[in-house]
């Protein structure tokens, strides 16, 4: 579905571009891949031989997109990690091999590959029929981009990982056709409209998403254990004065925030409110108690001590989490000898 991206618009038609799109000078080739990805080294597998190079970008927001070949076998390395930047490589056709830990994994066409060049050593290998369709990201703005659609920034987990993503069947290939013909407008290319931004947020957001699950990761749990402090705080008084019952506003203002901002901290990190933390606290509390008090003190002395007057919606929730009653627990933790 991408043989054409970037080449032609929607409607079939060529697409003006207003810079040279083909070179064989091995000069020029290397100062578009400078502008468009970041320094690095390029050898051809055959040291005689010249480009025939397709090269081709596009914007969309802080996204390039570039389609490109060499038109030659090359083998790249010494990808400069001060540029701070992510390469997407999707092989259009022929075929790269890609540096990975202990080794390499080759991609053909409708695959792809992604590399944070600011975090980790890379080379390639691509062969003489290579055509590529790259995106190249800054580091700093998928970090914002994560923070903001998944609430914590990962950590080098995320970003060292090589890996390959996508693939043909899934939702990676039809979103860069999706934005190689939205971006193509009246023969040329819309580099920065509303459309070329949102076009680009949802590159970010869909390569987080497929990078992740490509690496063993999961963003969503990921959010929740980096929880902002105010949350750490709030469990920590929560777990540790849940006998007490503290209210969630005495709570807040002792962390210096807002019951509000408390709340939706706990729903996006936690996702539950610190009234259902505090709740669950006091159950498991009480069931500690009910498995470990002497045995002459009862059920309902033990629920008193914990503040619950309702015993009857207590038993309720109790039954409901740990499948038995509050009496059934205390009668099974006393032993034999209660029994009789």
């Amino acid at each position: 579905m991408l043989e054409h991206a970037l080449v032609l618009n929607a409607l079939g038609e060529p697409i003006r571009h207003r810079q040279k799109t083909h070179s064989a000078d091995w000069d020029e080739v290397e100062e578009f891949c400078r502008t468009v990805y970041m320094p690095y080294r390029v050898r051809p597998l055959d040291r005689l031989s010249r480009p025939d190079a397709t090269m081709i970008s596009a914007k969309a927001g802080c996204v390039t997109m570039t389609r490109f070949a060499y038109g030659t076998g090359i083998h790249l390395d010494r990808f400069d990690p001060d540029a701070g930047n992510i390469l997407v490589l999707n092989t259009l056709r022929g075929a790269l091999d890609h540096q990975t830990d202990g080794g390499s994994v080759g991609t053909g066409a409708g695959e792809s590959f992604v590399v944070d060049c600011s975090r980790a050593e890379y080379w390639l290998e691509g062969d003489a029929d290579h055509m590529q369709l790259n995106l190249t990201i800054p580091h700093q703005a998928m970090e914002d981009m994560a923070e903001r659609w998944f609430g914590f920034v990962p950590d080098d987990r995320l970003w060292t990982s090589r890996v390959k993503i996508g693939g043909a069947s899934s939702a990676w290939p039809a979103l860069l056709d999706y934005a190689t013909r939205a971006l193509s407008q009246d023969g040329g290319l819309a580099s920065d409209t509303v459309l070329a931004r949102h076009i680009e947020e949802l590159l970010c957001v869909e390569l987080l998403r497929q990078w992740a699950s490509s690496a063993g990761l999961n963003l969503e749990a990921g959010a929740r254990c980096a929880a902002p402090a105010y949350v750490r705080a709030a469990e920590e008084i929560l777990e540790a004065e849940a006998r007490d019952a503290p209210s969630i506003g005495d709570v807040a203002k002792r962390i210096g925030v807002s019951a509000r901002t408390l709340s939706g901290g706990f729903q996006k990190f936690r996702g539950i409110s610190p009234r259902a933390f505090l709740a669950a606290r006091r159950l498991e509390g009480f069931r500690e108690d009910l498995e470990t008090m002497p045995g002459d003190v009862t059920v309902t002395s033990i629920a008193t001590d914990w503040g619950f007057s309702n015993f009857g919606a207590l038993a309720g929730r109790y039954r409901e989490r740990y499948g038995e009653t509050p009496s059934q627990t205390r009668l099974r933790s006393a032993g034999p000898s209660r029994r009789h």
